[in-house]
């Protein structure tokens, strides 16, 4: 299976480079994020077209997740279990949930969409609202896991937190000032890989940027930030054969200001004790 995650950025704006990217690097499963439209304004027909099933999940013009599969897909989640909402003046356990979550079980494997909270800025209502979001998910995952240790289960997408100073290479997002590099946040993504899982791109992709702002020529003086993650419990890492980071998708006509992570899982080999080990 070759899984990719991409934060879009309106999948209507984008929708042929997005396909043609899916088509040309081979894609079995693609999560989107931001795809900034309602279900029945997603252009199914172009994927369609193109071999792929599709389940999306958008309210408005913000937000919105969607997973695209060459195979058929099963168990379609549209929120986890006790998935915070938020509202504007809303506060509270019955706030409205976004459109930040979709999961789908295919060939075995459980692959959730995943758009983070951004955050906004540090005390900020948003902020609290991500930081209970990122609880939650955790919650689902260790529960999830612990119920059936040897499940291949894949969070991908959009996190909105650079875990490592390394990973953030924009001058304006400052520790102690800015969100995405929080100690909160980060230790909140550390608690994700405590619950059983693994960034499974970066033990073969060390360094590397996903986003970078349109603004102040961010990406091509490569001030950017790694904010789009692959991780996967330990039956997903043990079957991974191969990943990249396409930094070449944020060049050309009307990019995304994110950039694909793509991950080849072989579980046919995952047992293989001759494979290469991935440390």
């Amino acid at each position: 299976m070759r899984l990719a995650t991409w934060n879009v950025n309106s999948i209507r704006a984008r929708v042929d480079r997005i396909v043609d990217f899916a088509v040309r690097e081979h894609i079995d499963v693609l999560a989107m994020q931001e795809i900034k439209c309602k279900v029945d304004q997603f252009p199914f027909a172009a994927f369609e077209d193109a071999g792929f099933h599709v389940e999306a999940h958008g309210f408005s013009q913000w937000n919105g997740v969607a997973i695209a599969s060459r195979e058929p897909m099963t168990d379609v989640r549209r929120a986890f279990p006790a998935m915070p909402g938020f509202a504007k003046g809303h506060e509270g356990p019955d706030a409205p949930q976004e459109a930040r979550a979709i999961g789908a079980t295919i060939d075995g494997v459980e692959v959730w969409s995943l758009y983070v909270p951004n955050g906004r800025a540090l005390g900020d209502p948003h902020y609290d609202y991500k930081l209970d979001f990122l609880a939650a998910l955790t919650g689902y995952t260790r529960d999830t896991l612990a119920a059936n240790p040897d499940l291949a289960l894949a969070l991908v997408g959009d996190f909105n937190i650079a875990p490592t100073d390394a990973d953030n290479g924009d001058p304006t997002i400052v520790p102690g000032f800015s969100t995405h590099v929080s100690p909160p946040e980060r230790e909140a993504f550390a608690g994700l890989e405590a619950a059983g899982l693994h960034d499974v791109v970066r033990p073969l992709v060390p360094e590397g940027f996903t986003y970078w702002d349109y603004k102040r020529l961010r990406f091509p003086r490569n001030e950017g930030l790694r904010i789009d993650f692959i991780l996967g419990s330990h039956a997903v890492a043990d079957a991974v054969a191969g990943a990249t980071i396409h930094r070449d998708e944020r060049k050309g006509e009307a990019p995304s200001d994110h950039v694909p992570v793509v991950v080849d899982l072989d579980f046919a080999g995952a047992d293989d004790d001759d494979r290469p080990m991935i440390f």
